[in-house]
């Protein structure tokens, strides 16, 4: 063959034959669910796109202003000044990233000026950060408790959580969400001898509720189990000093590894676990999500740093999510929708609906009235559970809060959802 053949068929698209049984067979289902779906005339749920973001509550979606629903920036920090300046700053002083793991080349000064700034936040002696919440439990749960060990976590219990137990060697048991009494009993049945670790939540993401952390902690102690807690969704706003759910009801002396992210409360991206365990520090080189892969780029954790101080003084934004929350969730009861707790527990709130094709149509008509939500599904949700997640802002208005209603009630009304 001469070097021009070869040339030209070293460019040639690769053309493997189809196999006996295609790797993507078992999707099957799912893909001609969705084609069904779209075939409605419906956008795809999954697929939007924002055009532009103006502010932490608005964007512009195919040139219609959209009021942001569903984004789970909790406190409104991904705009303010003061963070982004940090930013701007770090990506001036160390470039646009470090291509290197923490336990190489990647740790900078503004990362353990991070660190530094969860210790503060938090009141801990350790804090390790991840670059994504999701590796953060990965990496924790998967690395603390092995073999012949055992990890025991609500059925309800985000993926991120699910994914650290199966990375892990330990055996895995579940219990029944929020129940104290399964969580004793399963508890009970395990031997004594083997290290346990039981992990919560602080606020579960898709129905907005809380755990009842005061007696589960106490159980698990009974039990001898250490304890993990995900505050991913309590940062920033739950507890005397924004540091969730665990610190508002009063179990900050008995939790014994606080995990969450950066990419609610905090408004940008990354994961961190702080602690105050003598040998918390080892982790650093058992790790592995923590020391394979490349570590955060520094403009990002100046602005975690930046934005996590703020927080530790943001009181009055604390006072005015809650009320945003409490005000949307009795409205939206008023109008006559089905919610997935009696009252406001957190910045959630799930309308629960019958059926996916009902949810999409709703979903579909708030966007078109410029409302932007997260429509949830298996998976994600519990088996046969269909719903729109809101996620407050800070940064919400009460004029905000009040159209909020309006398109709900104009939608719902359209769909057939509301008489």
């Amino acid at each position: 063959m001469t070097e021009a053949a070869q040339t030209a068929d070293d460019t040639q698209p690769l053309s493997p034959a189809m196999p006996e049984r295609d790797l993507f067979s078992k999707f099957d289902p799912l893909i001609a669910e969705r084609e069904a779906l779209l075939a409605t005339g419906v956008r795809d749920p999954f697929a939007i796109v924002m055009d532009q973001v103006t502010s932490p509550t608005e964007a512009m979606i195919q040139g219609r202003k959209t009021i942001l629903l569903g984004t789970y920036n909790y406190m409104g920090m991904t705009f303010d000044p003061d963070v982004i300046a940090a930013g701007k700053k770090a990506l001036d002083e160390f470039g646009a990233g470090t291509t290197g793991s923490r336990v190489l080349n990647g740790t900078y000064d503004p990362h353990t000026d991070c660190e530094a700034a969860l210790r503060e936040f938090y009141g801990t002696k350790h804090a390790m950060v991840f670059s994504t919440g999701y590796q953060a439990n990965l990496g924790m749960i998967s690395t603390l408790v092995g073999k012949g060990e055992y990890v025991i976590l609500d059925a309800d219990s985000h993926a991120s959580i699910y994914d650290g137990c199966w990375l892990g060697n330990a055996e895995i048991v579940r219990f029944r969400h929020n129940s104290v009494e399964d969580l004793d009993k399963r508890l009970g049945r395990l031997p004594k001898e083997p290290g346990k670790l039981v992990v919560l939540e602080g606020v579960y993401s898709m129905l907005g509720d809380v755990a009842p952390l005061p007696e589960m902690v106490a159980v698990a102690k009974k039990h001898g189990a250490m304890i993990l807690c995900d505050e991913a969704h309590g940062m920033g706003f739950f507890g005397e000093h924004g540091r969730g759910v665990f610190e508002e009801m009063g179990c900050s002396d008995d939790i014994d590894f606080v995990v969450g992210t950066f990419s609610k409360s905090v408004g940008t991206v990354g994961g961190f676990c702080v602690s105050n365990h003598p040998k918390f520090e080892v982790l650093r080189l058992v790790c592995r999500p923590y020391v394979f892969t490349a570590s955060l780029p520094p403009s990002v954790v100046a602005t975690a740093a930046t934005s996590i101080r703020k927080l530790m003084h943001a009181g009055e934004k604390r006072a005015h999510l809650w009320k945003n929350s409490r005000r949307l969730h009795q409205g939206l009861r008023d109008l006559g929708f089905t919610l997935g707790t009696q009252t406001a527990q957190s910045a959630i709130i799930a309308v629960i609906l019958p059926e996916q094709d009902t949810t999409v149509r709703m979903w579909q008509a708030l966007l078109e009235l410029g409302l932007y939500v997260n429509m949830a599904r298996p998976p994600a949700t519990p088996a046969g559970t269909f719903l729109l997640r809101c996620s407050l802002c800070a940064e919400h208005t009460d004029d905000q809060v009040g159209e909020i209603l309006e398109k709900f009630a104009a939608a719902g009304r359209a769909v057939g959802c509301l008489s």
